[in-house]
């Protein structure tokens, strides 16, 4: 039978796939997948699942998608279901995997956009949880343009060891304090089994929940839904209200670039410099910016705005407390309390509907919370970032200023050509106070990857040295990292940026209010006779990434969004 007889009602995207008789053969297979003739009515939506059991940061992310399919198809949509690759950063941190981390958010990315581009579908809802599963979602909906919500699948609960709350971060951590002598094997045991309880992403303000918060101040998640822990029962009555919301985004054509604005940017920028949030914010916004079309917003937003925005947050890594003692205290709904209190952020439109403003007007704020305080009282008085220029950063580099209030640091330059080699020295107490760590070809094209080196900002921490050594790397830094740390420095040294031009013995001189990192030695001169070095792999996906990515300061991105 056909549907000429039925009302008019306006095409849809899914149109292409179900109407008319050509589409017979395609309605006869979605017809053995269980659909019919309703369904085909409807709006047909992607949900799209980042699941994986490897690590705690994703695996509820199939159960989460129950109550999701449940809200979709109880406004009166069909939902397809979809998986993609993730790989998870705490468990391949260094190693030779966490190559591997960076380009998975590429290739999720990719992965929505083909999987909702190649099926015509009318929305998407993204399930995403670890680290780089976030940014790609924010990245696939700005660049396809089409309606969808980005659902976070919440963070780990604390785990519990002698009294105090731990993280990932803590047992990183140990393992430095093991290699000094601070603790015993035994006590590095008993934390590496009490760290991580159950389900959920990592629990600091680390990048899992700064991306977390980013989408909600982007407007991309409803408030207090990403904020909600994963095994919290408030989680499945979020993920089916997420459910609905991505069909009233079909029904009422809200799509993502209405949303993504500059303004949007700004905001979750602030909210995350308030927070003390993860450097690889800043890459990931730049990246989401990129697929947006947005060309006014740049590395140099993030000193501005760090520079005039105290941190309230008192967050670890650098701070006392968890992301489930913010959701507890009231959630990024306090935090955006806060900033719209002070005239800080503005209103912008959102995924429900509603503007940010009236999202955030009904948070509660938990009596006698310390978790968020004010900005006449702050935590600190600056934010948590920082962007540097200089001769050995001609494209600009990122400090990251949690955990410390150092803005001046000289030392001698210790070289290293690998993370595995400085990790190496580190372990066997080779680096001492006053030291200027560099560790270059770990950048987006050398790397490959862009890796982070929390392996050893940790066992700087856990040897007491955080505070009395630099570290500067073109490769990147965990959520979790904290001390004198910059990285995403550009040109990288596979690009015959000047960091590959530095030697052993060198001055280095980081200036953070003077926006400087330089260099006592004439790096040009030492340039002239320079080779660029072979690629590490010949061929397959690492091979492409590097041939394909661009600058960290840039959000080194593979996608070509601008005329070039």
């Amino acid at each position: 039978m056909t549907t000429s007889h039925r009302p008019h009602k306006p095409s849809k995207r899914s149109d292409a796939i179900v109407k008319g008789p050509s589409r017979a053969a395609a309605r006869a297979m979605l017809r053995a997948t269980g659909m019919d003739d309703a369904n085909f009515d409807g709006p047909i939506i992607a949900v799209f699942n980042t699941w994986t059991n490897m690590g705690p940061c994703n695996m509820n992310l199939d159960k989460l998608a129950v109550p999701v399919r449940a809200g979709i198809r109880a406004a009166g949509g069909t939902p397809v279901d979809f998986n993609s690759i993730a790989v998870n950063d705490g468990i391949t941190m260094g190693s030779e995997g966490m190559r591997a981390s960076l380009m998975s958010r590429e290739v999720i990315t990719d992965s929505i956009e083909l999987a909702v581009q190649g099926h015509s579908l009318d929305g998407v809802i993204i399930l995403c949880a670890c680290d780089k599963t976030i940014p790609a979602a924010g990245m696939a909906l700005a660049r396809m343009n089409i309606p969808g919500v980005v659902l976070y699948g919440g963070s780990i609960m604390p785990g519990h060891h002698k009294g105090q709350d731990l993280s990932v971060q803590d047992v990183f951590e140990a393992v430095g304090a093991c290699a000094a002598g601070i603790i015993d094997a035994e006590e590095l045991k008993d934390i590496e089994k009490a760290a991580c309880p159950g389900a959920g992403a990592c629990g600091g303000q680390f990048t899992a929940n700064s991306m977390a918060m980013a989408m909600t101040f982007l407007g991309l998640s409803p408030m207090g839904a990403n904020d909600i822990p994963a095994v919290d029962a408030a989680k499945n009555d979020a993920a089916y209200k997420a459910g609905q919301l991505v069909v009233d985004c079909v029904n009422k054509n809200r799509l993502p670039r209405g949303i993504i604005t500059k303004t949007a940017l700004m905001n979750a920028a602030i909210a995350l410099s308030a927070t003390a949030a993860s450097t690889n914010a800043i890459l990931h916004l730049l990246a989401i910016a990129s697929e947006a079309q947005i060309q006014d917003f740049d590395i140099d937003a993030f000193d501005v705005i760090s520079r005039t925005t105290p941190v309230i947050g008192d967050l670890k890594p650098g701070g006392k407390y968890m992301a489930y003692d913010l959701y507890a205290a009231g959630g990024s709904g306090l935090i955006g309390k806060r900033l719209i209190e002070d005239r800080r952020i503005k209103d912008n439109p959102t995924v429900t509907g509603r503007s940010l403003f009236e999202e955030i007007v009904d948070t509660q704020e938990t009596e006698g919370q310390n978790v968020v305080r004010t900005f006449s009282d702050p935590v600190k008085s600056r934010g948590g970032y920082g962007i540097l220029y200089g001769d050995m950063a001609p494209e600009g580099c990122v400090v990251k200023l949690a955990g410390h209030g150092a803005l001046f640091f000289k030392g001698t330059a210790r070289i290293f050509e690998s993370e595995e080699a400085c990790f190496d020295v580190v372990q066997n107490n080779g680096i001492k106070k006053g030291d200027v760590v560099i560790i270059r070809n770990e950048g987006p094209c050398g790397g490959p990857g862009m890796r982070e080196m929390l392996g050893v900002t940790a066992a700087l921490v856990g040897q007491n040295l955080a505070d009395h050594v630099a570290l500067i790397t073109d490769g990147r830094f965990s959520g979790a990292s904290y001390g004198f740390v910059i990285g995403h420095v550009a040109p990288e040294a596979a690009h015959g940026g000047p960091i590959a031009f530095v030697k052993e013995g060198d001055i280095i001189t980081i200036d953070v209010e003077a926006r400087t990192i330089n260099v006592d030695a004439d790096l040009k001169a030492r340039a002239k006779h320079w080779t660029p070095p072979k690629p590490k792999y010949p061929n397959g996906a690492y091979a492409k990434f590097a041939k394909l990515v661009g600058s960290a300061s840039k959000g080194a991105v593979t996608s070509f969004p601008f005329d070039t």
